[in-house]
């Protein structure tokens, strides 16, 4: 079932909101220009299936404007990646799907029925549905820890080798006298 403009879809920490035209993460207003918002909700209203190439210029650039699709799409998707925290490498949100389109794979839960990611159990199990969010949501808490442990091992790579530097530097002062 798909979400209508005027309801809220909720996805992880994440709440849409199309009537007000605002994304929030954990009630926090996030800032999304208008076109990357646009894609946003048109791969929510679809979640769990391929949006293509053509449905995406069809929605969002009507016939008659001019814009160089192919960078305008990828720069929108880069957009809403970066506001979710996403990475096509290994997507939470977002999948790519090379040369044909772009399918939302998180499960979406609307006023409506829940709308999830393939082979989600999405009508008439409220337990198991609860239990597929649960699960999706510690799978994103984890690729969120993960990103940051990644993040801190590199600056304390970073500082030892500086510290290295500074070393061998010294040493090298110290011999040359």
């Amino acid at each position: 079932m798909h979400s209508h403009p005027s309801e809220t879809s909720r996805f992880g920490q994440f709440e849409l909101d199309a009537a007000a035209g605002e994304l929030r993460r954990n009630g926090r207003r996030l800032k999304v220009q208008p076109q990357p918002f646009k894609l946003l909700m048109l791969l929510i209203r679809r979640a769990g299936t391929l949006v293509n190439r053509e449905e995406i210029r069809n929605e969002l650039w009507p016939d008659g404007t001019h814009v160089d699709f192919d960078q305008a799409v990828n720069f929108a998707i880069k957009q809403i990646r970066d506001v979710l925290g996403d990475s096509p490498e290994r997507p939470l949100y977002v999948e790519t799907v090379p040369r044909r389109g772009y399918r939302f794979i998180a499960p979406v839960e609307t006023g409506a029925p829940v709308v999830g990611a393939p082979g989600a159990i999405t009508a008439g199990v409220g337990t198991n549905v609860g239990l597929q969010k649960a699960l999706w949501a510690n799978i994103a808490e984890l690729r969120l820890a993960e990103a940051e442990r990644l993040r801190r091992m590199r600056v304390v790579f970073i500082a030892g080798l500086a510290v290295c530097g500074v070393a061998a530097l010294y040493v090298a002062f110290v011999l040359m006298r």
